[in-house]
């Protein structure tokens, strides 16, 4: 294919969440980076039908205050704030292709910097640990409607014809969590969109359905805002530890099982942090055409 023309990709995935990976590390930026034409690239290149397929796009950029940096488009193309499972994806890429030989990294996001522990093993990284950060509570933190200093706990919230008690937390991206007996039989793609959209969220949310299976360990499934439902979220199990905890529901580090896998979420409750552990994982690479055409 002498002289083709294309945009060279990654694609991993952390659990199941998997995001096509762009590498903006190497010198000036292609015109296929262009600020107005990231949104439309995202949804194209993650259509699973036309496209590479993908929950979305992440970019992986120079920093000037960080080791790094990372910007997330979702697979509607709007951007996001901060990705949890896509951060450790971050990670890996970095170390196992040789951008860094550190095994603590920071990497700026649009929620701020975020720190890494990176666990090396025969094969590059093997698990990725990442400093989350401070959830947040008041619903002018999240955001929410209402009182901007109160919390959002257990507010009723309609989707169809059914009601569901949501409590309202920030991991840099606003969480509504909902807890529930049972979350294998939820028809999400009826009853997510309703929720992610409802007028109680100025910038939309996350929702995430929360079985408590005992003091140690959790059942998720998520409806991610802009991508519909994928198998993990990063964030969305952070929120859903951190808000099982303030029940009382949980201990302060617990096993958090996902349909793409397990993730470990530990709450500082002294200092307010989250820690987050899980693997990340290549899938292939490749060159993407968004015309369809090869230009010899």
């Amino acid at each position: 294919m002498k002289g083709k023309k294309g945009i060279p990709f990654v694609k991993m995935h952390g659990i199941g969440n998997d995001y096509i990976y762009l590498d903006a590390l190497r010198g000036e930026r292609p015109d296929y980076l262009e600020e107005d034409k990231i949104p439309d690239l995202s949804r194209k290149i993650s259509n699973r039908n036309f496209g590479v397929g993908s929950d979305g796009l992440i970019l992986i950029l120079p920093s000037e205050i960080a080791d790094f940096r990372m910007r997330i488009f979702n697979a509607d193309g709007s951007e996001a704030k901060m990705c949890g499972n896509g951060i450790r994806c971050v990670g890996k890429y970095v170390y196992d292709l040789g951008f860094t030989t550190k095994k603590e990294i920071s990497v700026e996001t649009n929620s701020g910097i975020k720190y890494l522990h990176l666990t090396i093993g025969e094969n590059g990284v093997e698990s990725v640990t990442v400093d989350m950060g401070s959830p947040k509570f008041k619903r002018g933190e999240i955001p929410a409607t209402g009182e901007k200093e109160e919390e959002m706990n257990d507010q009723q919230i309609s989707s169809g014809q059914k009601e569901f008690k949501v409590t309202g937390v920030s991991m840099g991206n606003p969480h509504g969590v909902i807890f529930s007996h049972e979350v294998d039989d939820l028809n999400l793609p009826e009853i997510g969109p309703g929720l992610e959209k409802n007028s109680v969220w100025p910038d939309r949310a996350n929702i995430e359905f929360v079985k408590v299976v005992n003091k140690d360990e959790l059942k998720v499934r998520v409806w991610e805002r802009g991508s519909d439902e994928t198998l993990a979220c990063g964030t969305g199990a952070c929120a859903s530890a951190v808000a099982s905890y303030r029940k009382g529901l949980t201990n302060s580090e617990v096993t958090i099982h996902l349909q793409g896998g397990d993730l470990k979420v530990r709450y500082d409750e002294k200092n307010n942090r989250v820690m987050m552990t899980g693997g990340a994982t290549f899938i292939c690479s490749g060159i993407y055409y968004p015309d369809g055409k090869i230009e010899n």
